[in-house]
């Protein structure tokens, strides 16, 4: 492992070659974020931080072939990525986490989570892909060009600069696995508290798909974050902090101290 001060740069070797993630220390459990179609890790930045400032143990991932992870041969498979995580997870080690989905990472956190469930305590899904209601190139393209004005100006250059560190068939690709894959036949399939977050104004996650998934899982809740698009993370990253430590504080923390027994708790 390699680590920086401050916010750590840690790299883990896993079976497509390294992966990067960035650390902000503190208490468990850890929460680890997983990235949207094409970009990385760079997009919870500002919520990495925020998280860690409420004193969580906060993590932000590069999938392979993003962000300053390795360039696997093939193109991206949401089911290889979910692997990559539960791998990662095992080697660096980390038990017991949170993951924290963005978009296209909510497909790949669910994933994760239905197959590798061993080390999952809960999941945060914000603004999880895709609607079935728009499953398709054409309707996914126009609720972007809805969704643009509702986002900061200052995340644009950083996803250019992710997508051309891509390259533009692993971007396309992506995108193409986002559309693939039905999230909808997995989540009731989740077996550990999860929390879903809609951005108020965001037109690529409609409020009545964020309830419609909020059913689907068997401990799902719902949480608005107002005034923000899709991109909650980057654009309302301290309200997003506090709503997920109330999420760890109310659903995951009871459940560790139950497993833990008296005896096991730590004083």
């Amino acid at each position: 492992m390699q680590h920086s001060a401050v916010t750590q740069r840690i790299t883990v070797p896993v079976r497509d070659g390294p992966v990067v993630a960035w650390r902000s220390p503190g208490r468990e459990p850890p929460v680890v974020c997983v990235h949207g179609a094409g970009v990385s890790s760079r997009e919870f930045r500002p919520f990495l931080g925020a998280l860690g400032r409420c004193g969580h143990d906060a993590w932000a991932v590069d999938l392979p072939g993003f962000g300053a992870s390795g360039r696997p041969s093939g193109p991206p498979v949401l089911r290889a990525l979910a692997d990559t995580v539960a791998e990662w997870l095992a080697a660096v080690p980390l038990e017991r986490v949170v993951l924290l989905g963005g978009s296209f990472g909510c497909q790949v956190a669910v994933d994760a989570a239905v197959r590798h469930p061993d080390r999952i305590a809960g999941l945060v899904l914000v603004g999880p892909t895709v609607d079935p209601a728009a499953r398709g190139c054409g309707r996914q393209l126009l609720r972007w060009l809805r969704n643009s004005p509702h986002e900061r100006l200052s995340m644009a250059p950083l996803n250019l600069a992710d997508y051309r560190d891509a390259g533009t068939r692993r971007v396309i690709g992506a995108f193409r696995e986002s559309l693939r894959d039905r999230i909808e036949d997995k989540l009731p399939h989740v077996h550990r508290p999860a929390l879903v977050v809609r951005g108020a104004r965001d037109r690529m996650v409609p409020q009545e798909w964020a309830e419609e998934a909020t059913r689907l899982l068997p401990r799902g809740r719902l949480a608005v974050v107002p005034d923000s698009g899709h991109m909650v993370p980057y654009r309302r990253p301290r309200e997003l902090a506090e709503t997920v430590a109330a999420f760890l504080a109310r659903e995951i923390a009871p459940a560790a101290d139950r497993a833990h027994g008296p005896e096991g708790r730590r004083g």
